[in-house]
């Protein structure tokens, strides 16, 4: 075993099966799933990190899945947790229609939202739900549990994303209250994430990044990791500067490929950027030494990824399931124009 996947372990050994006992939260915890196909080891692993989150919170699993997957997972869960069955109206993003099936019939303003790869230890529940008293949006930083190459890959982005702003990881607290005032948010965009946060920040609600807090995430297979390369990519089209910037990188490149030392050159600035993002905020205490190292691979790949991501939109938007999603995200300020005529909950502005 690596001495980086030793760290990253160590860092996450108190919740790798939950949070421990005697401990109970006034919060609610939504887990959207959707599997279309049967999954047992990872059922079971996920049946023990749920015994341990019941432990010290409320949780519901809105499960879409067709019905002999869903059977599975209730004879498992049911006397764990609240695990219902996702009904009425989808949305082409199934993962928004799963979020407001949770949020409906949630018993709590705070409500952590979290992917089915997603795991919280105590400290991290507790931080979470302290942050959402006095905030309606909140975003902790994740980071793998384990580290396979294409985790260490996906890292370099997380990097670069914490030293020029903050990650979008795949959980995040949210005021419930607020969301449903607001009808809830788009179903039909790709970075459904990016969505919900503008949608909050739209109505005025306020936002805390931390940063420095740490949740553990279970990496994807490598074919899964490959399946969304291009689909990442896509996402910056609801951030226009940002694709701008990596539109321009394929040319970069080309335009350097004769001449190493501005290859070397355009390498060791990613991997400054990369260290600087594993060292802000405490990132040095679940991001490995050599992280960085990966930034000029993934910096090539989003080269790559991102014209085909144009060309994806040139055929109708980036495929999401059986559908194409044309529109990544609506920028904030579509969307306070579209709050404006039902008048913004004022919350705790």
């Amino acid at each position: 075993m690596s001495t980086d996947t030793d760290q990253t372990r160590r860092a996450t050994r108190q919740g790798s099966h939950g949070p421990a006992p005697n401990v109970h939260l006034d919060a609610e915890y939504v887990l959207p799933i959707r599997w279309s196909e049967h999954r047992p080891g990872d059922a079971l692993e996920l049946t023990d990190y749920l015994a341990g989150l019941a432990n010290h919170l409320d949780v519901t699993v809105v499960d879409g899945s067709p019905d002999d997957i869903f059977a599975t997972n209730h004879a498992l869960w049911a006397d764990l947790v609240r695990h219902v069955k996702l009904d009425g109206p989808g949305t082409p993003n199934g993962k928004v229609a799963g979020v407001m099936a949770g949020l409906r019939v949630a018993r709590h303003q705070a409500v952590i939202l979290a992917d089915d790869d997603v795991r919280y230890d105590l400290p991290g529940l507790e931080r979470m739900i302290a942050a959402l008293q006095d905030a309606d949006l909140v975003r902790p930083q994740n980071y793998f549990t384990a580290l396979p190459w294409h985790a260490r890959w996906d890292t370099a982005r997380s990097l670069l994303n914490r030293a020029v702003a903050s990650d979008y990881p795949g959980t995040i607290g949210v005021n419930r209250d607020l969301l449903l005032d607001l009808g809830g948010y788009a179903g039909d965009i790709l970075f459904e994430n990016l969505e919900l946060i503008r949608t909050i920040r739209a109505a005025g609600g306020r936002e805390r990044r931390l940063d420095d807090l740490f949740i553990g995430r279970v990496p994807p297979t490598a074919v899964h990791f490959g399946r969304q390369r291009v689909r990442q990519a896509y996402d910056d089209f609801a951030q226009p500067g940002r694709l701008a910037v990596e539109l321009a990188l394929l040319p970069m490149l080309g335009w350097s490929i004769r001449h190493p030392a501005r290859l070397a050159g355009i390498a060791a600035v990613a991997m400054a950027l990369a260290e600087w993002g594993r060292r802000r905020a405490g990132g040095t205490r679940v991001f490995p030494p050599t992280s960085a190292l990966w930034a000029p691979a993934w910096l090539l790949e989003r080269a790559v990824c991102v014209w085909l991501a144009v060309g994806s939109r040139m055929l109708g938007g980036a495929k999401y399931r059986n559908v194409r999603l044309r529109t990544a995200a609506h920028s904030t300020a579509v969307l306070r124009r579209k709050l404006q005529p039902m008048g913004l909950p004022s919350s705790r502005r």
